[in-house]
């Protein structure tokens, strides 16, 4: 991940259907912070198991939801059980990123 410059890997089993997501978040907190051995854990015991997903057909706006409302930074896309790609908070501009913002606060005041 340090060497690609990337914060999430799939993790899929030998159908290429997807088994879960590590992330930087939980190298540091399931691993480092842990005491593990980053060299002898398995990364099934410290990944995310079955991640929230998103399909192709979705909206920007739609995934910076999705991360938002899970508290996470990248979703795997996702169809017919096969990975077509995967989502970071990064890859979104400020407009949408603002979008966003002024839905929440928008909810926020109608509550």
């Amino acid at each position: 991940m340090r060497d690609r410059r990337i914060g999430a890997v799939l993790v899929t089993n030998r159908t290429g259907r997807l088994l879960g997501i590590f992330t930087g978040r939980d190298a540091v907190g399931r691993v480092v912070a842990a005491g593990k051995s980053a060299a002898k854990t398995k990364l099934s015991t410290v990944m995310t198991a079955d991640p929230v997903t998103m399909t192709s057909d979705m909206t920007a706006i739609d995934a910076l939801r999705l991360m938002w409302d899970g508290g996470f930074r990248h979703i795997p896309v996702v169809e017919d059980d096969q990975i077509v790609g995967i989502v970071s908070r990064g890859d979104f501009q400020s407009e949408e990123r603002g979008r966003l913002e002024e839905e929440r606060n928008l909810w926020e005041n109608i509550r």
